[in-house]
């Protein structure tokens, strides 16, 4: 795919026509393409897999009608940033997201993260909690909840099969570029609840994966996950993590998760110390900011603007 052909599959338009800002930013050592809309107090938001910025199409617009400045990061290697050679350990990618912060000249952010990018947002909040004023997580566990999860639940290691596959050499890869994507189309549709997406939608991650390099990239943060499980820099990680969260939280999930179990996700609240707030969204899937984007806005939107969080 060609430079200008990448650029079509990336900085696209929201869907009634909103007029989003893209460009690209510099950060620890890398340039992060953003989609920006609104003025106000910065809320950064942080994508998963297998997908890029547009996931958080919906909460562009509502969070900016809110009164906030809201920002959407492609995660380092996917989506309009930079594909570099290494870097795609937590720890770093972490500093790829306190670093957008900065250069966005914010004194904070309220990190928003789903996914891989919800793992991110609770090691930004650990290892940076100055830039960090307020921390929503989607549809995943404290880090250490994972690592034990996946060691110890057989139900959660066979409900991420897939990270396991994408150990292998090149042949995830090569899956996942397959007849345009296929894949990806079929992850998202067997992750979401019954209120599945719209083809249109899944044919836009389809494209985002296919820009070269993309799926290599966007793969190696679950091999450093899983490689690193018995390795020192992966147990000095997980001490690491040991560091309670102190900005509120919240933590939001589908009832119907296929790919992370509620019983992995619940619990995390025992990492933060400070207002810790569990939401379970009833009948959904993987993705609740797209399977019902107005419910999860309000939830969003009305923890951000009280002022009273452990309510």
């Amino acid at each position: 795919m060609t430079e200008p052909a990448a650029a079509s599959a990336v900085r696209i338009e929201l869907p009634h026509g909103e007029k989003v800002t893209h460009r690209d930013v510099a950060a620890n050592g890398a340039r992060f393409h953003i989609a920006e809309l609104g003025d106000g107090p910065l809320v950064l938001l942080l994508h998963g897999f297998p997908q890029f910025w547009w996931t958080w199409r919906h909460q562009l617009v509502a969070l900016a009608d809110a009164g906030y400045r809201a920002v959407a990061m492609d995660l380092r290697g996917v989506g309009g940033s930079d594909r570099t050679p290494r870097g795609y350990d937590p720890a770093n990618l972490a500093l790829d997201v306190t670093g957008v912060i900065r250069s966005l000249g914010e004194p904070d952010a309220a990190l928003v993260g789903h996914d891989l990018g919800g793992y991110l947002a609770w090691t930004a909040a650990a290892m940076r909690p100055k830039l960090v004023r307020r921390l929503a997580v989607v549809s995943m566990p404290h880090p250490r909840r994972w690592r034990s999860a996946m060691l110890r639940d057989a139900r959660q290691t066979a409900a991420s099969s897939y990270i396991w596959g994408f150990q292998r050499p090149w042949i995830p890869e090569r899956q996942l570029t397959a007849h345009d994507g296929a894949l990806v189309g079929r992850l998202i549709r067997e992750w979401s609840g019954p209120r599945l997406p719209e083809d249109k939608d899944v044919e836009t991650y389809q494209r985002a994966m296919c820009i070269p390099s993309t799926a290599h990239c966007a793969i190696e943060p679950y091999r450093w996950l899983v490689r690193s499980l018995a390795r020192p820099d992966g147990i000095q990680f997980n001490r690491r993590m040991k560091r309670p969260v102190r900005v509120p939280t919240l933590h939001l999930h589908g009832s119907l998760d296929p790919v992370t179990r509620t019983r992995s996700a619940a619990g995390s609240g025992e990492y933060v110390e400070a207002p810790y707030r569990w939401r379970l969204f009833d009948g959904l899937g993987h993705f609740p900011h797209e399977e019902d984007p107005a419910a999860f806005s309000t939830e969003l939107i009305n923890w951000l603007k009280d002022p009273e969080p452990d309510r």
